[in-house]
């Protein structure tokens, strides 16, 4: 069995009240998907960036893992030798 590990690595960036998060998996071959995450920050709420952090970079991830999904549906269409039979109970 072969152990194998991909990493997230996570970006952030502010900008006044916005909060920018890419979020990048690192795969052996380099071929990983990134996801991209905001949060805005109302001018009237207190000043809590890790809020800002949490918020951006869990809709990062949840882009990555969409478009990670997308990724696996390509490949199990592409490399299927025939389609999946239809399962009914």
């Amino acid at each position: 069995m072969e152990a194998k590990q991909w990493t997230v690595q996570i970006y952030l960036n502010e900008d006044g009240n916005d909060t920018y998060a890419r979020a990048v998996l690192a795969t052996r071959d380099g071929t990983g998907p990134a996801g991209a995450g905001r949060a805005r920050r109302n001018p009237a709420d207190p000043s809590v960036p890790e809020i800002g952090d949490e918020l951006a970079v869990s809709r990062a991830l949840a882009d990555l893992a969409e478009k990670l999904a997308v990724v696996a549906q390509h490949d199990i269409t592409e490399f299927a030798s025939s389609p999946a039979p239809s399962r009914s109970w």
